[in-house]
């Protein structure tokens, strides 16, 4: 989607003020992303060693007396030491006593007030994206709402079971559908298979449709539509990106 828009505004023709202006967006839309991605990296670079690496520093330089730690930093440390206790941890969660010790601390704060509701959601999620669940969103579907004669992206996150599907009449499916342009929030919704229709894109060019607002047109996934089938759902049959609906 970059390059299409690069390519438009290398092709603007007109005065020296339009040529200006094209030439000051043409560079904006390199350095802009490029700009916020290394800004991003450093900052959770920097949050990442700052959790141990400070203590780590101080605990050479003058619990030690390590003289070299005393006077200067070495940045990177604590995000090594944040990987090395992450991956014992889990090493220790496989074993035997591991396991138990989990079990004793899942047990202890969940009878926590307010603390356990916030733990049990947060271990729920963390399953389901980091655990087994890899495919969270399994496909996008275009959906009737927030009312009849407008249409939102979802993603399906599960063909609905247990006492929701028990209560319903109609077969559903899970649909999550986030808002603009922060997907992190947005809406569950329980939606008839018969309501609901595949589309032929991918969950990440689905993202990027939302997150842009609508100003990124995603491109055809022939597997979407696999997919949607698999699941019962409405599914619209692939087309090429040069057929339009003016064809003869």
């Amino acid at each position: 989607m970059l390059d299409t828009r690069l390519q438009e505004l290398t092709r603007g023709s007109g005065g020296k003020l339009k040529q200006l202006r094209n030439m000051f967006l043409t560079g904006l839309l390199v350095i802009g992303p490029l700009s916020i991605t290394i800004w991003i990296v450093v900052y959770l670079f920097k949050l990442a060693d700052g959790v141990l690496g400070r203590p780590i520093q101080l605990f050479l330089g003058r619990v030690l007396q390590i003289e070299y730690f005393i006077e200067n930093r070495i940045y990177g440390v604590g995000l090594v030491a944040l990987i090395l206790i992450i991956l014992l941890t889990g090493w220790l969660a496989r074993l035997y006593l591991g396991v138990k010790a989990v079990k004793v601390i899942n047990n202890m704060i969940g009878r926590i007030p307010l603390v356990n509701k916030v733990y049990i959601a947060i271990v729920q999620i963390s399953e389901a994206l980091l655990g087994g669940q890899k495919d969270v969103f399994k496909t996008p579907v275009l959906i009737e709402f927030p009312k009849p004669g407008t249409y939102s992206v979802g993603f399906i996150t599960q063909d609905t079971r247990g006492p929701i599907q028990n209560a319903l009449h109609k077969d559903v499916i899970s649909v999550f559908v986030p808002t603009t342009p922060n997907p992190t929030s947005g809406y569950l919704l329980f939606v008839a298979k018969d309501e609901a229709v595949g589309l032929n894109v991918s969950v990440e060019e689905a993202l990027k449709l939302i997150i842009s607002g609508g100003a990124v047109v995603p491109n055809v996934n022939r597997n979407a539509h696999e997919v949607a089938k698999e699941l019962g759902l409405q599914a619209v049959p692939p087309q090429d990106d040069h057929q339009t609906s003016d064809e003869p």
